[in-house]
């Protein structure tokens, strides 16, 4: 779509050349305090398209935050032609308290495409999807591993779409990962309404990893600059490997409970029978080696001190995409 009329967006008008950010106050606190949510828009005076970078759909997942943000203070998100969307923060409300959730417990990423007088959650999925995504030719969401898991990072895209294969190639994250749509996901709304969108994941909850920061950040250059929205005043670094197409993937489960010890082999190859941690009970008397299970990369470690018989420990490749057959 290479618009360049008149943008209207919650009510405001946004011109060809013209920036703005526009509050979305859906809800208000419970204390009666207003909650705004930021919308910052960038409209080059050239026609060309619309491209939407969001995070935070997960109020805790820092890093995406911090990715948006980068985009936005690097200037970044001023295009050459066409418009570009930046919310740093989707859910305004899990990032006030640093939770995963909305304020009435559903997970934000599991109710799209919303109903405009549901759940508190709902309505909000509602007003993003009616107000900002008819506009939004292609889509860039950042995320982070919840519950102490550390995520390499890596895009996410449907198989068998040549489109999104195409725009994960120029992204070039070092990992991408086949995986399907999950129904009430923001993802599945976007395919569903014919956005092109790419799903970021790297580092993990409540906190900030500069160098997941700048993959993002790389990622979002070569993306724009395909598109030839990028400012030349930006460097674009091409990297000399391609992203490792990931097919199928498994998660390997601590088989007892205790004190783990991480060897950090997040983005390595490893070969089966290699020990990626050591499982140890706090008083001295065992330690369990966790070793792998087959060859491939290890694209998501937990991080937590602590697991439980049974809980997922690592995320390890089992089929890559061009491997020989």
């Amino acid at each position: 779509m290479k618009n360049n009329k008149p943008l209207i967006i919650l009510g405001e008008t946004i011109l060809p050349g013209q920036s703005k950010t526009i509050d979305m106050e859906i809800a208000k606190l419970h204390n009666a305090a207003k909650l705004k949510i930021p919308v910052i828009i960038q409209r080059s005076k050239i026609a060309g398209p619309t491209v939407l970078f969001s995070a935070g759909i997960h109020g805790d997942e820092i890093n995406g935050i911090e990715i948006v943000r980068q985009i936005i203070s690097k200037k970044i998100n001023r295009p050459k032609r066409g418009t570009i969307i930046c919310i740093p923060i989707i859910n305004m409300f899990g990032y006030i308290n640093m939770s995963r959730q909305f304020p009435d417990g559903r997970d934000l990423n599991r109710v799209f495409p919303g109903t405009k007088k549901g759940s508190l959650a709902s309505r909000f999925a509602y007003h993003v999807i009616t107000e900002i995504l008819p506009h939004i030719d292609y889509a860039v969401d950042f995320h982070a591993g919840g519950a102490s898991r550390f995520n390499a990072p890596q895009l996410r895209i449907i198989p068998d779409n040549e489109e999104l294969k195409l725009l994960a190639d120029i992204f070039n994250a070092p990992f991408t990962l086949f995986s399907k749509n999950i129904a009430g996901t923001f993802r599945n709304s976007c395919q569903k309404t014919n956005v092109k969108m790419l799903l970021f994941e790297g580092g993990k909850s409540s906190d900030i990893n500069d160098a997941v920061a700048q993959s993002g950040i790389e990622g979002v250059k070569r993306f724009l600059s395909f598109l030839s929205m990028l400012d030349p005043k930006h460097d674009v670094q091409y990297k000399e490997t391609d992203s490792i197409y990931i097919n199928k993937s498994t998660w390997l489960r601590a088989k007892y409970s205790g004190m783990l010890h991480d060897h950090n082999k997040i983005g390595e190859f490893v070969k089966k029978g290699d020990v990626l941690a050591t499982i140890t009970d706090p008083f001295g008397k065992f330690e369990q080696k966790v070793k792998a299970p087959n060859d491939g990369y290890i694209i998501n470690a937990n991080h937590s001190p602590i697991v439980y018989q049974g809980d997922a420990v690592y995320h390890i490749t089992k089929s890559l995409y061009n491997e020989p057959k």
